[in-house]
């Protein structure tokens, strides 16, 4: 073998080991991206890779981008439910605190009183109610049970919460139905909890005069089952829409403010989701995710 084909064959090994080796390290990399999508996915931003080189410097640094961005949700999270929680008992506990005041300054020395003790009494005793069912509320919020999952058919759960809804739907002149783009569909989910969500959902819609309310469900492209709950009632505004899941954010005169914050809980102890797609004139959306 003459010295050129002797080099010749040193450099097409070279090349040959160059390229399974940047092969592999490309297979790594992929696997790094696709571990880092899920976490993402999943929320869980508690990894970090070596950095031993540049892409790993990189994923290292979004991941990074990410957290602070987790962080800062987090903290305005926190603070609008601080603002609510503080708005709600202040409006609760005021008006005790003057009213108890205002009886004790009334009554003399010899226990008579201009105010209507009575009356009196029993206001604060409604307004301690309250401020009672109040934290109660949120224990309720506080404390969503483990779910108890098992295989359901879309259909019959669904059959089963529009039949539940069926009375009140007809009372507000409304319709409520199930068209599922698939057949058959299953989801893996604690049956009280998701109808619970379902009905919340409608329940919503019909309170904001929704005449139409259309839920699908569709397979996503990892087999996730998606389900789509539209209606046409009345839209939330623009300012609630990014606020709706916080807990005791309401724009109803009666709400609790709890409904979609549970749901949410519940999603997520499913592994799963619920957001707000969208709310406009034509109609508003709410999608929920099963994985």
């Amino acid at each position: 073998m003459s010295t050129w084909q002797i080099i010749a064959l040193v450099v097409i090994v070279a090349v040959i080991v160059a390229v399974a080796a940047s092969l592999r390290t490309r297979r790594k990399d992929i696997k790094k991206v696709a571990y880092m999508m899920d976490a993402l996915e999943d929320g869980e931003l508690n990894f970090r890779f070596k950095e031993t080189n540049k892409f790993n410097r990189t994923l290292n640094r979004i991941r990074t981008i990410f957290e602070k961005q987790r962080q800062a949700h987090e903290q305005d999270s926190w603070t609008k439910l601080i603002r609510v929680l503080t708005h709600e008992i202040m409006n609760t506990v005021s008006p005790i605190a003057s009213l108890s005041d205002a009886m004790a300054k009334s009554v003399d020395e010899n226990g008579h009183s201009e105010l209507d003790i009575k009356a009196g009494l029993e206001t604060i005793s409604d307004s301690s109610k309250n401020l009672i069912g109040f934290v109660q509320t949120y224990r309720q919020l506080s404390g969503v049970a483990k779910p108890i999952r098992k295989a359901l058919a879309l259909n019959e759960l669904m059959d089963s919460v529009i039949g539940l809804n069926s009375e009140f739907a007809a009372s507000c002149g409304a319709t409520c139905r199930y068209k599922p783009e698939e057949d058959d569909l299953i989801i893996y989910a604690d049956e009280g909890q998701i109808s619970q969500i379902l009905i919340n959902l409608i329940k919503n819609a019909l309170q904001a005069g929704a005449k139409h309310i259309d839920i699908s469900a569709r397979t996503g492209k990892d087999d996730e089952v998606i389900v789509m709950v539209a209606n046409d009632g009345e839209p939330i505004p623009p300012s609630a829409q990014e606020q709706i899941f916080i807990p005791f954010y309401t724009t109803k005169k009666d709400g609790s403010g709890i409904g979609l914050s549970i749901s949410r809980q519940i999603m997520r102890q499913h592994n799963g989701s619920i957001d707000l797609v969208g709310s406009d004139v034509s109609q508003t959306v709410f999608r929920m995710v099963f994985r």
